[in-house]
Protein backbone atom coordinates (compact mmCIF):
# COMPACT_ATOMS: atom_id res chain seq x y z
CA UNK A 1 0.00 0.00 0.00
CA UNK A 2 1.52 3.62 -0.89
CA UNK A 3 -0.07 6.74 0.28
CA UNK A 4 -2.36 7.41 -2.72
CA UNK A 5 -4.39 3.82 -2.53
CA UNK A 6 -6.81 4.96 -0.09
CA UNK A 7 -7.73 8.02 -2.32
CA UNK A 8 -7.62 6.04 -5.33
CA UNK A 9 -9.92 3.40 -3.53
CA UNK A 10 -12.27 5.92 -1.94
CA UNK A 11 -13.28 7.69 -5.87
CA UNK A 12 -14.44 3.86 -6.49
CA UNK A 13 -15.79 3.29 -2.96
CA UNK A 14 -17.31 6.42 -1.43
CA UNK A 15 -17.25 8.47 -4.30
CA UNK A 16 -19.95 10.90 -4.18
CA UNK A 17 -19.13 11.64 -0.17
CA UNK A 18 -17.21 14.85 0.92
CA UNK A 19 -13.89 14.99 0.43
CA UNK A 20 -12.32 18.38 0.83
CA UNK A 21 -13.97 21.96 1.11
CA UNK A 22 -11.88 24.90 1.20
CA UNK A 23 -13.18 28.79 0.97
CA UNK A 24 -16.75 27.82 -0.75
CA UNK A 25 -15.31 25.03 -2.96
CA UNK A 26 -15.81 21.67 -2.33
CA UNK A 27 -14.94 18.09 -3.59
CA UNK A 28 -16.53 14.39 -3.38
CA UNK A 29 -13.32 11.50 -3.20
CA UNK A 30 -14.38 11.12 -7.02
CA UNK A 31 -13.80 14.79 -7.71
CA UNK A 32 -10.58 15.19 -6.11
CA UNK A 33 -9.43 12.08 -7.34
CA UNK A 34 -10.44 13.26 -10.92
CA UNK A 35 -8.50 16.63 -10.42
CA UNK A 36 -5.35 14.27 -9.07
CA UNK A 37 -4.91 12.50 -11.97
CA UNK A 38 -5.31 14.98 -14.18
CA UNK A 39 -2.16 17.13 -12.31
CA UNK A 40 0.07 13.61 -12.02
CA UNK A 41 -0.63 12.78 -15.47
CA UNK A 42 0.45 16.69 -16.48
CA UNK A 43 3.63 16.28 -14.12
CA UNK A 44 4.25 12.70 -16.37
CA UNK A 45 4.10 14.84 -19.66
CA UNK A 46 6.50 17.23 -18.36
CA UNK A 47 8.89 14.77 -18.06
CA UNK A 48 8.74 13.85 -14.18
CA UNK A 49 11.10 11.25 -13.44
CA UNK A 50 10.39 8.48 -10.78
CA UNK A 51 11.97 9.47 -7.37
CA UNK A 52 12.87 12.97 -8.19
CA UNK A 53 11.62 15.63 -6.03
CA UNK A 54 9.02 18.03 -6.04
CA UNK A 55 8.96 21.58 -3.52
CA UNK A 56 5.66 22.55 -2.54
CA UNK A 57 6.06 26.35 -1.41
CA UNK A 58 2.00 27.09 -1.11
CA UNK A 59 0.05 28.10 1.71
CA UNK A 60 -2.84 25.75 2.84
CA UNK A 61 -5.91 25.18 -0.27
CA UNK A 62 -7.39 22.72 -2.00
CA UNK A 63 -4.51 23.14 -4.98
CA UNK A 64 -1.87 22.15 -1.99
CA UNK A 65 -4.29 19.23 -1.34
CA UNK A 66 -3.74 17.81 -5.33
CA UNK A 67 -0.69 19.15 -5.61
CA UNK A 68 0.55 16.63 -2.66
CA UNK A 69 -1.29 13.39 -4.28
CA UNK A 70 -0.14 14.28 -7.94
CA UNK A 71 3.46 14.03 -7.25
CA UNK A 72 3.46 10.82 -5.32
CA UNK A 73 1.02 9.46 -7.90
CA UNK A 74 3.79 10.61 -10.66
CA UNK A 75 6.41 8.78 -8.78
CA UNK A 76 7.76 11.82 -7.21
CA UNK A 77 8.69 12.64 -3.87
CA UNK A 78 7.41 15.65 -2.17
CA UNK A 79 9.22 18.19 -0.35
CA UNK A 80 6.66 20.66 2.06
CA UNK A 81 8.73 23.66 2.42
CA UNK A 82 8.00 26.39 5.23
CA UNK A 83 6.34 29.35 3.01
CA UNK A 84 7.46 31.86 5.81
CA UNK A 85 10.83 31.64 4.87
CA UNK A 86 12.91 34.08 2.64
CA UNK A 87 14.73 33.54 -0.63
CA UNK A 88 17.87 32.28 0.53
CA UNK A 89 16.20 29.82 3.12
CA UNK A 90 13.89 28.60 0.32
CA UNK A 91 16.83 28.57 -2.04
CA UNK A 92 19.20 26.40 0.58
CA UNK A 93 16.26 23.95 0.80
CA UNK A 94 15.69 23.60 -3.27
CA UNK A 95 18.82 22.64 -3.33
CA UNK A 96 19.91 20.49 -0.39
CA UNK A 97 16.65 18.29 -1.40
CA UNK A 98 17.71 18.37 -5.25
CA UNK A 99 14.27 19.66 -6.07
CA UNK A 100 13.54 19.90 -9.83
CA UNK A 101 10.07 21.72 -10.02
CA UNK A 102 8.08 24.00 -7.09
CA UNK A 103 4.57 24.64 -6.76
CA UNK A 104 3.62 28.12 -5.25
CA UNK A 105 1.10 30.28 -4.51
CA UNK A 106 1.28 33.80 -6.94
CA UNK A 107 1.62 35.57 -4.10
CA UNK A 108 5.50 33.70 -3.53
CA UNK A 109 6.06 33.75 -7.21
CA UNK A 110 8.98 36.68 -6.77
CA UNK A 111 10.57 34.87 -3.89
CA UNK A 112 10.79 31.93 -5.63
CA UNK A 113 12.03 33.54 -8.61
CA UNK A 114 14.93 34.32 -6.52
CA UNK A 115 15.33 31.30 -4.70
CA UNK A 116 15.85 29.73 -7.82
CA UNK A 117 18.75 31.64 -8.35
CA UNK A 118 20.43 29.70 -5.88
CA UNK A 119 19.61 26.09 -7.21
CA UNK A 120 20.82 25.08 -10.36
CA UNK A 121 18.67 21.43 -10.46
CA UNK A 122 15.39 23.33 -9.70
CA UNK A 123 14.44 23.84 -13.74
CA UNK A 124 10.57 24.51 -13.64
CA UNK A 125 8.09 26.79 -11.33
CA UNK A 126 4.11 26.02 -11.83
CA UNK A 127 2.62 28.73 -9.92
CA UNK A 128 -1.25 28.47 -8.49
CA UNK A 129 -3.18 29.84 -10.03
CA UNK A 130 -1.44 31.90 -12.46
CA UNK A 131 2.08 32.76 -13.38
CA UNK A 132 3.18 36.53 -13.99
CA UNK A 133 6.59 35.53 -15.05
CA UNK A 134 6.90 34.48 -19.03
CA UNK A 135 9.58 31.33 -17.85
CA UNK A 136 7.19 29.83 -15.18
CA UNK A 137 4.15 27.46 -15.83
CA UNK A 138 0.19 28.07 -14.96
CA UNK A 139 -1.75 25.76 -12.95
CA UNK A 140 -4.11 25.04 -15.84
CA UNK A 141 -1.41 23.92 -18.23
CA UNK A 142 -0.42 21.44 -16.01
CA UNK A 143 -3.72 19.77 -15.95
CA UNK A 144 -4.40 17.04 -18.41
CA UNK A 145 -7.78 16.49 -19.68
CA UNK A 146 -6.66 12.25 -19.11
CA UNK A 147 -7.97 11.64 -15.57
CA UNK A 148 -7.37 7.84 -15.37
CA UNK A 149 -4.62 6.71 -13.19
CA UNK A 150 -1.18 7.24 -14.06
CA UNK A 151 0.77 4.42 -15.65
CA UNK A 152 3.39 4.67 -12.57
CA UNK A 153 4.04 2.04 -10.46
CA UNK A 154 4.34 3.05 -7.16
CA UNK A 155 5.72 0.75 -4.17
CA UNK A 156 5.59 0.92 -0.52
CA UNK A 157 9.52 0.93 -0.59
CA UNK A 158 9.77 3.90 -2.48
CA UNK A 159 10.83 7.53 -1.65
CA UNK A 160 7.29 9.66 -0.55
CA UNK A 161 8.63 12.85 1.35
CA UNK A 162 11.51 14.88 2.70
CA UNK A 163 10.49 16.65 5.51
CA UNK A 164 12.45 19.34 7.47
CA UNK A 165 13.53 20.07 10.82
CA UNK A 166 12.83 23.48 11.89
CA UNK A 167 16.48 24.02 12.13
CA UNK A 168 16.34 25.29 16.18
CA UNK A 169 20.40 24.43 16.53
CA UNK A 170 21.83 24.56 13.01
CA UNK A 171 20.81 23.90 9.02
CA UNK A 172 17.42 21.97 8.76
CA UNK A 173 17.98 18.94 7.72
CA UNK A 174 15.16 16.24 5.74
CA UNK A 175 14.13 13.63 7.06
CA UNK A 176 13.42 10.75 4.10
CA UNK A 177 10.67 8.66 4.29
CA UNK A 178 9.01 6.20 1.57
CA UNK A 179 5.58 5.95 1.60
CA UNK A 180 5.20 2.39 3.76
CA UNK A 181 6.90 4.39 6.90
CA UNK A 182 3.87 7.39 6.25
CA UNK A 183 1.39 4.74 6.10
CA UNK A 184 2.36 3.33 8.96
CA UNK A 185 2.49 6.70 10.83
CA UNK A 186 -1.51 7.10 9.85
CA UNK A 187 -2.08 4.01 11.01
CA UNK A 188 -0.51 4.28 14.49
CA UNK A 189 -2.35 7.71 14.80
CA UNK A 190 -5.79 6.22 14.35
CA UNK A 191 -4.86 3.56 16.60
CA UNK A 192 -3.51 5.88 19.21
CA UNK A 193 -6.10 8.42 18.93
CA UNK A 194 -9.17 6.91 18.07
CA UNK A 195 -10.00 9.16 15.39
CA UNK A 196 -12.83 7.47 12.67
CA UNK A 197 -14.54 7.27 10.16
CA UNK A 198 -17.44 9.43 11.41
CA UNK A 199 -14.93 12.20 11.83
CA UNK A 200 -14.62 15.88 10.19
CA UNK A 201 -11.22 16.77 10.50
CA UNK A 202 -10.17 20.44 10.24
CA UNK A 203 -7.02 21.88 9.08
CA UNK A 204 -5.77 25.07 10.28
CA UNK A 205 -2.00 24.88 10.70
CA UNK A 206 -0.22 24.79 7.44
CA UNK A 207 0.92 21.50 5.89
CA UNK A 208 4.03 22.27 5.89
CA UNK A 209 4.20 21.15 8.98
CA UNK A 210 4.41 17.09 9.68
CA UNK A 211 1.59 16.89 12.30
CA UNK A 212 -0.85 18.84 9.79
CA UNK A 213 0.34 17.12 6.77
CA UNK A 214 0.48 13.11 7.88
CA UNK A 215 -1.29 12.77 11.11
CA UNK A 216 -4.34 14.98 9.36
CA UNK A 217 -4.41 15.11 5.93
CA UNK A 218 -2.89 11.43 5.19
CA UNK A 219 -5.03 9.79 8.03
CA UNK A 220 -8.35 11.34 6.72
CA UNK A 221 -7.74 10.26 2.88
CA UNK A 222 -6.87 7.00 4.50
CA UNK A 223 -10.38 7.05 6.44
CA UNK A 224 -12.03 8.69 3.60
CA UNK A 225 -13.42 11.78 5.76
CA UNK A 226 -14.49 15.31 5.16
CA UNK A 227 -11.91 17.66 5.73
CA UNK A 228 -12.42 21.61 5.77
CA UNK A 229 -9.37 23.75 4.96
CA UNK A 230 -8.52 26.79 6.06
CA UNK A 231 -5.80 29.00 4.55
CA UNK A 232 -4.11 29.78 7.66
CA UNK A 233 -5.00 30.55 11.07
CA UNK A 234 -7.44 32.87 11.99
CA UNK A 235 -9.21 32.72 15.25
CA UNK A 236 -12.37 33.83 13.75
CA UNK A 237 -12.19 31.48 10.65
CA UNK A 238 -11.70 28.62 12.97
CA UNK A 239 -14.73 29.14 14.81
CA UNK A 240 -17.18 29.67 12.07
CA UNK A 241 -15.54 26.39 10.61
CA UNK A 242 -16.63 24.29 13.72
CA UNK A 243 -20.19 26.24 14.00
CA UNK A 244 -20.84 25.91 10.20
CA UNK A 245 -19.13 21.86 9.23
CA UNK A 246 -19.65 20.05 12.40
CA UNK A 247 -15.77 19.73 12.70
CA UNK A 248 -15.04 16.66 15.59
CA UNK A 249 -11.47 16.96 15.47
CA UNK A 250 -9.14 20.25 16.17
CA UNK A 251 -5.44 20.49 16.08
CA UNK A 252 -3.17 23.27 17.18
CA UNK A 253 0.17 24.84 18.46
CA UNK A 254 -0.14 26.26 22.40
CA UNK A 255 -0.30 29.88 20.74
CA UNK A 256 -3.13 29.15 18.60
CA UNK A 257 -5.61 27.81 21.82
CA UNK A 258 -4.70 30.75 23.29
CA UNK A 259 -5.51 33.44 20.52
CA UNK A 260 -9.26 30.95 20.85
CA UNK A 261 -9.32 31.51 24.42
CA UNK A 262 -8.30 35.18 23.99
CA UNK A 263 -10.88 35.78 20.90
CA UNK A 264 -13.29 38.64 21.23
CA UNK A 265 -15.98 36.44 19.91
CA UNK A 266 -14.98 33.04 21.40
CA UNK A 267 -17.99 32.90 23.22
CA UNK A 268 -20.75 33.42 20.51
CA UNK A 269 -19.85 30.66 18.36
CA UNK A 270 -21.19 26.84 18.77
CA UNK A 271 -18.57 24.50 18.96
CA UNK A 272 -19.81 21.61 20.78
CA UNK A 273 -19.17 19.30 17.67
CA UNK A 274 -15.51 18.86 18.56
CA UNK A 275 -15.00 15.91 20.67
CA UNK A 276 -11.14 15.42 20.03
CA UNK A 277 -8.37 18.12 20.60
CA UNK A 278 -5.23 18.19 19.74
CA UNK A 279 -1.70 19.61 20.86
CA UNK A 280 1.47 19.70 19.66
CA UNK A 281 5.19 20.83 18.66
CA UNK A 282 6.08 22.52 22.40
CA UNK A 283 4.47 22.00 25.40
CA UNK A 284 1.28 23.64 26.78
CA UNK A 285 1.98 26.49 29.30
CA UNK A 286 0.55 26.01 32.75
CA UNK A 287 -2.98 26.32 33.20
CA UNK A 288 -3.78 26.36 29.27
CA UNK A 289 -4.82 23.27 29.17
CA UNK A 290 -7.26 23.19 31.82
CA UNK A 291 -8.84 26.48 30.30
CA UNK A 292 -8.85 24.76 26.62
CA UNK A 293 -11.22 22.09 28.08
CA UNK A 294 -13.34 24.34 30.17
CA UNK A 295 -13.59 26.12 26.33
CA UNK A 296 -14.13 23.50 24.80
CA UNK A 297 -16.31 21.70 26.96
CA UNK A 298 -14.77 18.34 27.62
CA UNK A 299 -11.41 16.76 28.58
CA UNK A 300 -10.82 14.59 25.53
CA UNK A 301 -7.94 16.46 24.85
CA UNK A 302 -4.15 14.67 23.58
CA UNK A 303 -0.68 15.97 23.96
CA UNK A 304 1.26 15.08 20.74
CA UNK A 305 4.73 14.71 21.84
CA UNK A 306 6.09 14.08 18.67
CA UNK A 307 9.60 14.86 16.33
CA UNK A 308 9.65 15.16 12.41
CA UNK A 309 12.07 12.57 12.35
CA UNK A 310 9.36 10.45 14.17
CA UNK A 311 6.95 10.70 10.82
CA UNK A 312 6.11 12.29 12.85
CA UNK A 313 5.92 10.41 16.48
CA UNK A 314 6.94 9.86 19.75
CA UNK A 315 4.82 9.92 22.99
CA UNK A 316 1.88 11.05 23.37
CA UNK A 317 -0.86 11.88 26.30
CA UNK A 318 -4.17 10.27 26.64
CA UNK A 319 -7.11 12.40 27.32
CA UNK A 320 -7.33 10.24 30.80
CA UNK A 321 -3.71 10.58 31.82
CA UNK A 322 -4.24 14.36 31.82
CA UNK A 323 -5.49 14.22 35.51
CA UNK A 324 -2.08 12.25 36.90
CA UNK A 325 0.32 13.60 34.30
CA UNK A 326 -0.30 16.42 32.82
CA UNK A 327 3.11 17.86 31.61
CA UNK A 328 4.24 14.93 30.81
CA UNK A 329 4.73 13.73 27.05
CA UNK A 330 3.42 10.22 27.48
CA UNK A 331 4.16 6.89 26.44
CA UNK A 332 5.14 5.48 23.08
CA UNK A 333 3.00 6.07 20.00
CA UNK A 334 1.74 2.54 18.36
CA UNK A 335 4.67 0.91 16.46
CA UNK A 336 7.09 2.96 18.17
CA UNK A 337 9.56 1.81 20.78
CA UNK A 338 11.04 4.39 23.04
CA UNK A 339 13.79 4.60 25.71
CA UNK A 340 15.42 7.13 27.79
CA UNK A 341 19.14 6.16 27.89
CA UNK A 342 22.47 6.88 29.43
CA UNK A 343 25.75 7.27 27.08
CA UNK A 344 26.03 3.30 27.01
CA UNK A 345 22.60 3.00 26.17
CA UNK A 346 21.20 1.33 29.13
CA UNK A 347 17.87 2.35 30.55
CA UNK A 348 18.11 5.46 33.20
CA UNK A 349 16.65 5.22 36.70
CA UNK A 350 13.40 6.64 37.15
CA UNK A 351 13.95 10.56 37.90
CA UNK A 352 16.93 10.36 36.23
CA UNK A 353 18.10 12.36 33.12
CA UNK A 354 19.06 10.47 29.70
CA UNK A 355 18.69 11.12 25.75
CA UNK A 356 15.25 10.16 24.59
CA UNK A 357 15.72 7.72 21.39
CA UNK A 358 13.17 5.59 19.41
CA UNK A 359 13.00 2.82 17.18
CA UNK A 360 9.92 1.53 15.00
CA UNK A 361 8.22 1.17 11.84
CA UNK A 362 7.35 5.46 11.23
CA UNK A 363 11.17 6.88 11.89
CA UNK A 364 12.98 8.05 9.00
CA UNK A 365 15.07 6.29 6.60
CA UNK A 366 18.12 8.47 6.67
CA UNK A 367 18.77 12.37 6.63
CA UNK A 368 19.22 13.10 2.58
CA UNK A 369 22.39 14.25 1.52
CA UNK A 370 23.51 13.62 5.11
CA UNK A 371 25.47 10.59 5.14
CA UNK A 372 27.67 11.48 8.05
CA UNK A 373 24.81 13.21 10.69
CA UNK A 374 22.52 10.12 9.26
CA UNK A 375 25.48 7.86 10.80
CA UNK A 376 25.51 10.22 13.77
CA UNK A 377 21.76 9.45 14.55
CA UNK A 378 21.70 6.15 14.49
CA UNK A 379 22.64 3.94 17.24
CA UNK A 380 22.62 0.06 16.60
CA UNK A 381 18.80 0.53 14.90
CA UNK A 382 17.84 3.96 17.85
CA UNK A 383 17.24 7.04 16.31
CA UNK A 384 19.34 9.46 18.80
CA UNK A 385 17.06 12.61 18.79
CA UNK A 386 19.29 14.77 21.16
CA UNK A 387 16.41 15.52 23.48
CA UNK A 388 17.01 14.91 27.56
CA UNK A 389 14.23 13.37 29.21
CA UNK A 390 13.19 11.77 32.59
CA UNK A 391 11.21 8.67 32.85
CA UNK A 392 8.79 8.42 35.96
CA UNK A 393 7.88 4.67 37.85
CA UNK A 394 4.97 4.45 35.95
CA UNK A 395 7.13 4.98 32.27
CA UNK A 396 5.95 8.10 31.58
CA UNK A 397 8.20 10.11 29.43
CA UNK A 398 9.27 14.03 29.96
CA UNK A 399 11.72 15.86 27.40
CA UNK A 400 13.45 18.09 29.56
CA UNK A 401 15.73 20.17 27.50
CA UNK A 402 17.91 19.80 23.76
CA UNK A 403 21.07 18.44 24.94
CA UNK A 404 22.45 21.37 23.14
CA UNK A 405 20.65 23.69 25.85
CA UNK A 406 21.83 22.00 29.02
CA UNK A 407 23.63 24.24 31.23
CA UNK A 408 26.86 22.92 32.93
CA UNK A 409 27.08 25.44 35.81
CA UNK A 410 29.80 24.56 38.76
CA UNK A 411 29.48 20.91 37.38
CA UNK A 412 26.21 20.88 38.21
CA UNK A 413 23.28 19.72 35.30
CA UNK A 414 20.47 22.40 35.13
CA UNK A 415 17.67 22.11 32.27
CA UNK A 416 16.07 24.50 30.84
CA UNK A 417 12.31 23.46 31.36
CA UNK A 418 13.03 23.57 34.91
CA UNK A 419 13.66 27.21 35.11
CA UNK A 420 11.18 28.52 32.08
CA UNK A 421 8.08 26.04 34.16
CA UNK A 422 8.61 28.27 37.23
CA UNK A 423 8.68 31.83 35.57
CA UNK A 424 6.01 30.81 32.96
CA UNK A 425 3.81 30.56 36.51
CA UNK A 426 4.76 33.72 37.10
CA UNK A 427 1.33 36.13 36.78
CA UNK A 428 3.40 39.02 34.91
CA UNK A 429 5.60 36.83 32.76
CA UNK A 430 3.99 35.88 29.38
CA UNK A 431 7.13 34.09 28.15
CA UNK A 432 10.56 33.30 28.66
CA UNK A 433 13.46 31.15 27.46
CA UNK A 434 16.95 29.75 29.51
CA UNK A 435 19.91 29.73 28.26
CA UNK A 436 23.60 29.31 29.80
CA UNK A 437 26.39 32.35 29.74
CA UNK A 438 29.66 31.42 29.43
CA UNK A 439 31.27 32.72 32.98
CA UNK A 440 35.02 31.89 34.41
CA UNK A 441 34.85 30.94 37.63
CA UNK A 442 31.19 28.64 37.72
CA UNK A 443 31.92 27.46 33.32
CA UNK A 444 28.51 28.33 33.05
CA UNK A 445 25.34 30.40 34.35
CA UNK A 446 22.04 30.81 34.01
CA UNK A 447 20.31 33.46 31.83
CA UNK A 448 17.11 34.46 31.38
CA UNK A 449 15.37 36.56 28.93
CA UNK A 450 11.87 37.38 29.59
CA UNK A 451 8.64 38.92 27.94
CA UNK A 452 6.36 40.48 30.68
CA UNK A 453 2.61 40.52 29.66
CA UNK A 454 1.58 43.70 28.03
CA UNK A 455 0.69 46.47 30.09
CA UNK A 456 2.16 44.23 32.80
CA UNK A 457 5.77 45.87 34.12
CA UNK A 458 8.00 43.69 36.04
CA UNK A 459 8.83 44.26 39.84
CA UNK A 460 12.44 43.12 39.70
CA UNK A 461 12.86 42.35 43.49
CA UNK A 462 9.62 40.98 43.87
CA UNK A 463 10.55 38.62 40.55
CA UNK A 464 14.18 37.89 42.60
CA UNK A 465 12.74 36.61 45.55
CA UNK A 466 9.57 34.46 43.69
CA UNK A 467 12.82 32.89 42.11
CA UNK A 468 14.37 32.01 45.23
CA UNK A 469 11.60 30.86 46.82
CA UNK A 470 11.09 28.23 43.97
CA UNK A 471 14.20 27.24 42.78
CA UNK A 472 17.33 25.86 44.78
CA UNK A 473 20.42 28.15 44.34
CA UNK A 474 22.56 26.48 42.39
CA UNK A 475 19.50 26.74 39.59
CA UNK A 476 18.46 30.58 40.52
CA UNK A 477 19.03 32.66 37.36
CA UNK A 478 21.61 34.88 37.83
CA UNK A 479 21.16 37.32 35.33
CA UNK A 480 18.33 38.48 32.82
CA UNK A 481 17.26 40.30 30.13
CA UNK A 482 13.65 41.73 29.42
CA UNK A 483 12.88 41.88 25.72
CA UNK A 484 9.55 42.64 23.54
CA UNK A 485 9.78 39.52 22.25
CA UNK A 486 11.87 36.05 21.62
CA UNK A 487 13.78 35.35 18.23
CA UNK A 488 11.99 32.12 16.28
CA UNK A 489 12.59 30.58 13.14
CA UNK A 490 10.21 30.55 10.60
CA UNK A 491 8.11 27.64 12.42
CA UNK A 492 7.10 29.58 15.26
CA UNK A 493 10.23 27.99 17.64
CA UNK A 494 12.54 29.93 20.10
CA UNK A 495 16.39 30.18 18.28
CA UNK A 496 18.24 29.73 21.73
CA UNK A 497 21.28 29.82 19.32
CA UNK A 498 20.81 33.08 18.74
CA UNK A 499 19.80 33.64 22.56
CA UNK A 500 23.15 32.42 23.24
CA UNK A 501 24.97 34.85 20.93
CA UNK A 502 24.41 37.72 22.88
CA UNK A 503 27.49 38.83 24.90
CA UNK A 504 27.37 38.27 28.53
CA UNK A 505 27.72 42.22 29.33
CA UNK A 506 24.04 42.61 27.23
CA UNK A 507 22.80 40.45 30.43
CA UNK A 508 22.05 42.23 34.15
CA UNK A 509 22.83 40.86 37.23
CA UNK A 510 19.22 40.27 39.44
CA UNK A 511 19.65 42.19 42.55
CA UNK A 512 19.72 39.59 45.20
CA UNK A 513 22.47 37.82 47.31
CA UNK A 514 22.76 34.35 47.01
CA UNK A 515 22.01 32.51 50.40
CA UNK A 516 20.71 29.19 51.55
CA UNK A 517 16.80 29.11 52.45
Amino acid sequence: MNITTSLTMNATRQPDLPALVFEGSSYTYRELNTEVNRLANGLVREGLAKGQKVALFMKNSDAYVIAFFAVLKAGGVVVPINYRLNAEEAGYLFGQSDAVYVFCDSEFETLVSQAKELDDLLHQVIVYPQATEEAHLHWSEMLEDNHSEPEVEISPTDDAEILYTSGTTGPPKGALFDHERIVNVSTSFILGTGVNHDDLLLHAAPFFHPSQLNLFLVTGVMLGVPQTILREFSTTQVLEAIERDGCTVFFGMPDMYHALLEAPDSGSHELGSIRKCMYGTEPMPPGLTARAMEFFGHGQFYNLCFLTEGGPGGVYLLPSEHADKEGSGGKSMYMTHVRVVDEAMNDVAPGQVGEFVMRGETIMKSYYNMPDETAEAFRDGWLLTGDLATVDEDGYITLVDRKSDRIISAGNNIYSIEIEQVLNRHPQVQEVATVGIPEEEWGEIVGVVIVPKEGTPIDEAALSEYLMEHLPQHKAPKKFRFADELPRNASGKILKYQLRELHISEYTWFRYTFTER
